[in-house]
């Protein structure tokens, strides 16, 4: 299975621009980059990405149109299951933890997570 955690930095701003558009050529994607790469660069990262399964493409007259293999959700539950377990020792309430001490997760924020929490394991109870 394809992971988000093995993409690089670049290969990860395409594929969240393949992502948000549903599909990009050469250009198109070279257009929204945050950082200016050349062509043949993006090319190659596009190459890349379809070798490891994230991209396919279509030929459309003398370019090719990439759309995106792998759901985005799909490669974040992935990156973030191997981020849990080699990271955080599989804790869930340890990457929890981490984020809400260094990403100022304001109290508004952690209320409202406190209720979804509160939801989904309401659920879990009724469904045993």
């Amino acid at each position: 299975m394809t992971d988000a955690i093995s993409l690089g930095e670049r290969e990860l701003d395409i594929m969240t621009i393949v992502w948000a558009e549903g599909s990009g050529t050469v250009e198109e994607v070279r257009e929204r980059l945050p950082a200016a790469l050349a062509y043949t660069t993006v090319l190659s990262i596009l190459r890349n990405l379809e070798a490891k399964g994230y991209v396919r493409h279509e030929t459309e007259g003398r370019t090719h149109r990439y759309y995106p293999r792998v759901r985005q959700g799909t490669a974040q539950r992935s990156a973030l299951s191997r981020l849990l377990e080699s990271l955080f020792d599989g804790s869930p309430e340890a990457l929890i933890t981490r984020l809400v001490d260094d990403h100022g997760v304001s109290p508004e924020e952690l209320q409202r997570l406190a209720r979804q929490l509160g939801k989904r394991g309401g659920r879990s109870a009724e469904g045993r």
